[in-house]
């Protein structure tokens, strides 16, 4: 390993000794903030010089997207022959110019710089001399602290390692933690904050469930893998979340992915600004679905009585009811009776016409039916 990457280790340690020989000349050379800010100066460059990487990065993470219902689709159809969908898929890269390992270069091409920080660190603890660290700087970097941590210092560490590099374990433990929690929520937040605002959510996929598992996977592997990285390492780690973080708000931002919520909230505040040209027909469109949304309206609930009587009586028919129920008080009530002796009276009179004048029908009738007309004189 020290063979392959020794030139990496002659590289990565002469650019931590430039950037500490800049901040020496603000800060004491051995202290924490010196080498320390050397390492984020370290990590921001690195960044930088990875940002065509990162653009390609997203190029490749929105056509995957996009890919996504045809490899469900050849996936489906060559289910049960694997090599005519390999086949397949590798046909449907070369024509849409994708390449699935393209999401993953800026983290393979930081890998290298990592390993050699690492290995840099490590000589560092062993109090040996790596790349361009002679012994005077190998002295000032095990004199640097931050927050009461050395550098080179792990969670791991035995009590007698920590005692000779010049700290405590407490201290040493409680930096540790503090670091890797914020290491593993930063590398959280920018995860969740690509599922939530930059996915077509329109669209259900495969990789949406694969982005989801990594949301929750690579914070745990950080939390495991981080007891065992020195504070240096932590420190490099921490930056480069806190940089993926701040530059992915940038580009969701600036440039989100169609069909998203953060592509939608662009398009408000262009369309606010005054900078978003629309056209007529879809905003007419728009707007007429608008109105028949507003205009609609939802029936009103009935009681069971109401539904079984046909319908409720009209609000303002009951209204007036129950305004004239009220006015009318307890002189009405016996009104009221007076009225309904009254028409009980006439009922009744009725009732006796209807009965006599059916009775004089009836005897009529049998008037008539009991006279006899006279017989001829001829048929006697």
């Amino acid at each position: 390993m020290d063979t392959i990457l020794g030139p990496l280790y002659i590289a990565v340690s002469w650019i931590i000794v430039q950037f500490h020989s800049f901040y020496s000349l603000i800060f004491d050379k051995n202290s924490g903030a010196a080498w320390g800010l050397s390492i984020v100066s370290l990590v921001v460059l690195i960044r930088i010089c990875l940002i065509p990487l990162f653009v390609k990065q997203i190029k490749s993470t929105r056509n995957m997207q996009a890919l996504q219902p045809k490899m469900k689709a050849i996936q489906e159809r060559y289910k049960s022959d694997k090599q005519r969908q390999s086949e397949e898929m590798m046909k449907l890269y070369k024509e849409t110019g994708t390449n699935p390992l393209s999401s993953c270069l800026p983290i393979l091409a930081q890998s290298p710089f990592f390993i050699s920080l690492y290995q840099v660190l490590s000589h560092i603890a062993q109090n040996k001399t790596v790349g361009v660290i002679d012994q005077p700087l190998l002295e000032s970097a095990q004199k640097a602290h931050i927050f009461g941590a050395p550098l080179a210092a792990k969670f791991m560490d035995s009590a007698e390692k920590i005692q000779s590099l010049g700290a405590s374990v407490v201290d040493v433990r409680v930096v540790t933690i503090i670091m890797i929690v914020l290491m593993s929520a930063s590398q959280f937040y920018t995860q969740r904050q690509l599922m939530t605002k930059n996915v077509d959510l329109t669209v259900k996929t495969p990789f949406m469930q694969q982005q989801k598992m990594l949301m929750y996977v690579f914070p745990i592997m950080f939390a495991v893998f981080g007891i065992n990285f020195p504070v240096g390492v932590l420190v490099y780690w921490l930056t480069t979340n806190v940089w993926t973080m701040g530059q992915q708000m940038f580009v969701i931002r600036r440039n989100p992915t169609p069909g998203s919520k953060a592509f939608e909230e662009r398009q408000e505040r262009l369309r606010a600004a005054g900078k978003l040209v629309e056209d007529p027909a879809a905003v007419e469109a728009k707007q007429a679905a608008e109105e028949a949304r507003q205009n609609r309206q939802q029936p009103k609930r009935q009681s069971k009585s109401q539904r079984q009587t046909g319908g409720a009586a009209p609000a303002g028919g009951a209204q007036n009811r129950t305004r004239a129920g009220s006015a009318s008080g307890g002189t009405g009530a016996g009104q009221g009776a007076a009225k309904k002796q009254s028409l009980e009276k006439k009922d009744a009179q009725d009732g006796k016409e209807k009965g006599g004048a059916s009775g004089s029908r009836t005897t009529k009738s049998g008037q008539r039916k009991g006279q006899q007309r006279p017989k001829h004189p001829s048929k006697k």
